[in-house]
Parts: structure tokens; C-alpha cells; sequence
């Protein structure tokens, strides 16, 4: 009988050697490797399946705060590491850690759970539905059009590059303002910012990457970019790329001024995005748009709701509506009959009693709009999403639709 359990810290080393098999990764962890991963052990959120002594499936989750539309942090349940090893699949080994942690989830209130699904068909029977999305561009700079002449902001403004120890005092005031605005974003805690600047080593051959500030007229920190070099040469000629590991901004006229700065640096004939919004200003800020070529369009951040009630009032709505939703949940508690209230000034959700539902969807379907995005008429037309009365869908689209689509900046 494989047993499924929360993990104590003297089995640690025994939890990590199956995640790095699962993850199909050196199983054997350098010091400064454990010293980083050991400050992410949180007794009773690390879950493993035991088979006699070796553990051979890996679950980890941890507290989460997600911006929902309007600017309200919503408690979430973030789900990661997860693994079964090649020896044990099929077993549903995944299945049992994920109920006893969503369990444990709803028992301490968390409205929400979320994680980055590295395979797409594994998490929809668990209740999760993706909610946002991510793009990833190259930009030929010869073609973008851009003066190549361009020698900084002419508003007052300037950008310098910075070290890693100003990176770690500028960016958590940075980061939770545009956290606040930013629906689908997560918080950066300390162990965040150790990570990107090399005091805590994840990986087993970090280096450090350029860094750069922009400070608006006032001197105020209003943008910050991390970015590697890779270099080719060919000719004579150099053909390098800036890749770009995070950015972050809190004006467009920070964030186009870290794209100018990019696309400006000798020698750089392309700068790659990095995982970027969809809706990012990047593409349109070229005078050439067609310059930046997309590599990949994505799902990113994955949501199950836990407390339907609590997520459909947390956030806000840009227009007035009303909606009986039937809300199918085979595998939690979510599930029931909802009727919304919503408008710009607040929303309440209550059960609907007797009431007609409008609108039939399973949770994974709910979680996909609740952030703003998808199309709920979409999902009618595939048939995952059924209509009770004419339009609902429509009118559903209008209520949960928001003018910025969510974006989850982060990855974990």
C-alpha cells in the first residue's frame, strides 16, 4: 500500500530526489541548491507518496494572495512541484494529493487554488480551468523601425543599470504597485527576489544578469528589467539577442522606455520578450509591429475555485447584470445553483433557491472567466458550456469581460 502523507523535514532529501526524477532533473542537490529549496518546507504543505521508504510521488503548496479585477487580494491555495515517478503512474497517486490539499485548502478558507500546469489535459477533471495567458516575442530590431540614435528618455527621466542588492531595495515597493492593478498577478516574497538576484541558487549554474532602473523626472522607481546576453557573431557582424528574464512597470512610459533601452544596446540585433501579457503595450510600440514575431501564445495561470460565493463577489465588474449560474462540481464542494448580482459600485452571490439557472457549467469552465478573460460563448459553442436560456452566454461575457486582460507575471 503506497502511503500519502505530509512530509517531515528529515525526509526532505528522500521528497526532492523524486521531484528531480519526475522533473527529469539531477537528482542530486548541490548545498547552496538545498539551503534554497529548504527555506520554500513548510510543514503540512509538503505532500509525498511513499512507497516503503522511497518516495515516488511529490505535491507542494503554499499561501497565495491573486489580484482579482478591481484590486482585491484573494486568498488562493498555489499548487507546485507536483510528480508521480515513472515506477508508480496510473495509480492515482495524483488524484490523492491533490484531494487531501484541496481539502485542507477549503478547510483553512482559501477562495481560490492556481498553479502553472506544465502538461494541459492533467488538471481539467480536477476542477482547474486556465485564466490567463502568455506571449513571448522576438524583435528584429533593424526592422522595428525604432531610431537607433535613441540615447534615453528626454523627459526628465533616466535608466541606469543597478546591482543586484539595489534590485532587492527598489523592487518589492515596485513589484506590489503593479501587483494592485494587475488582475491574474501574485506576490513577490523575499525568497522571489533572493532567487533573481543569485543569494538564494535554485539552479546549479546561475549567473547574474544585467540589470536596469528607470526613474521618472522625480527619481521615483517606476520600471525594472532583468536580461541576459547570448552572442553570435557572424561575419564580422554581431547577430545578438537580449533576453529578457523579468520586467517590470508601473507606467507605459516606464515599460516603453525599457523597450526602447533594449532595443537600443550596441551590438543587440534582437531582444527576446520573455513571457509578456498578451495584451502588452511591445508589439504597438514599434513603429513596425510585424517586427515582433511571436514565438509562443500560451495558457499560463490555472485557477479552481473553492468558494464560488466568495470569488464571484471578491472581484469587481465594469458593467450592471444579473445571472443564475449552475455551478457542476463532481470532484469538491463548489458546485450549486448562484444567482449574481453585479454592477461597478459591488456584486453579491447567494444561492438562487428554486430559480431557473441561465447557464450550466462545470467549475474549470467558471475558473476560465472569473479573472476576466475567455469567452464563455466560446465554450457554449464547443459544448462545454450549456446555454438554459437564449444568450445567456452573451450576457455572461459582457458581465465577466474586463477592458485589460489578466496577466500572471510569475511562474512557481
Amino acid at each position: 500500500m503506497i502511503d500519502v502523507r505530509p512530509v517531515a523535514e528529515d525526509e526532505f532529501d528522500n521528497w526532492h530526489r523524486a521531484l528531480d526524477t519526475g522533473f527529469l532533473q539531477d537528482p542530486v542537490l548541490l548545498p547552496e541548491q538545498r539551503a534554497a529549496r529548504l527555506r520554500q518546507f513548510q510543514p503540512g504543505r509538503l505532500l509525498g507518496a511513499f512507497d516503503g521508504a522511497r518516495c515516488v510521488g511529490t505535491f507542494r503548496s503554499f499561501a497565495q494572495e491573486v489580484t482579482a479585477p478591481g484590486g482585491a487580494y484573494v486568498p488562493s491555495n498555489a499548487i507546485s512541484n507536483v510528480t508521480v515517478s515513472p515506477t508508480h503512474r496510473r495509480r492515482g497517486l495524483l488524484t490523492r494529493m491533490m484531494r487531501e490539499d484541496l481539502a485542507a485548502a477549503r478547510e483553512r478558507g482559501d477562495v481560490i487554488a492556481t498553479l502553472i500546469a506544465a502538461e494541459y489535459p492533467i488538471y481539467g477533471k480536477h476542477g482547474f480551468g486556465p485564466a490567463t495567458w502568455a506571449t513571448n516575442w522576438t524583435v528584429d530590431v533593424g526592422r522595428s523601425g525604432l531610431d537607433p540614435r535613441w540615447a534615453g528618455p528626454e523627459d526628465g527621466a533616466r535608466i541606469d543599470l543597478v546591482d543586484g542588492a539595489e534590485v532587492r531595495a527598489l523592487g518589492p515597493k515596485l513589484s506590489e504597485r503593479v501587483r494592485a492593478v494587475t488582475p491574474g498577478a501574485i506576490g513577490r516574497d523575499e525568497l522571489w527576489w533572493d532567487a533573481r538576484t543569485g543569494v538564494a541558487r535554485f539552479g546549479r549554474d546561475w549567473t547574474e544578469p544585467f540589470y536596469a532602473v528607470y526613474r521618472s523626472a522625480s527619481g521615483e522607481a517606476e520600471g525594472l528589467v532583468a536580461y541576459r546576453c547570448e552572442a553570435k557573431w557572424e561575419g564580422q557582424q554581431p547577430d545578438n539577442a537580449a533576453k529578457v528574464e523579468w520586467l517590470t512597470a508601473a507606467t507605459p512610459a516606464a515599460e516603453t522606455a525599457l523597450w526602447r533601452y533594449l532595443c537600443s544596446i550596441d551590438w543587440i540585433a534582437h531582444v527576446k520578450s520573455g513571457w509578456r501579457a498578451p495584451d502588452s503595450l511591445l508589439p504597438l510600440l514599434l513603429p513596425d509591429a510585424r517586427a515582433a514575431r511571436v514565438e509562443t501564445h500560451t495558457d499560463w495561470l490555472w485557477l479552481r475555485l473553492l468558494d464560488v460565493v466568495r470569488a464571484l463577489e471578491a472581484r469587481s465588474y465594469e458593467r450592471s447584470g444579473s445571472l443564475v449560474l449552475e455551478v457542476l462540481d463532481e470532484d469538491g464542494t463548489a458546485g450549486g445553483r448562484y444567482r449574481l448580482e453585479a454592477s461597478p459600485e459591488g456584486a453579491s452571490c447567494t444561492p438562487a433557491g428554486g430559480a431557473s439557472a441561465e447557464l450550466t457549467l462545470p467549475v474549470a469552465e467558471l475558473a476560465t472567466v472569473w479573472l476576466g478573460d475567455g469567452s464563455l460563448a466560446r465554450l457554449a459553442a464547443l459544448g462545454r458550456v450549456q446555454e438554459e436560456r437564449e444568450g445567456a452566454a452573451r450576457a455572461a461575457d459582457a458581465l465577466f469581460r474586463t477592458s485589460v486582460r489578466p496577466w500572471c507575471p510569475d511562474s512557481f
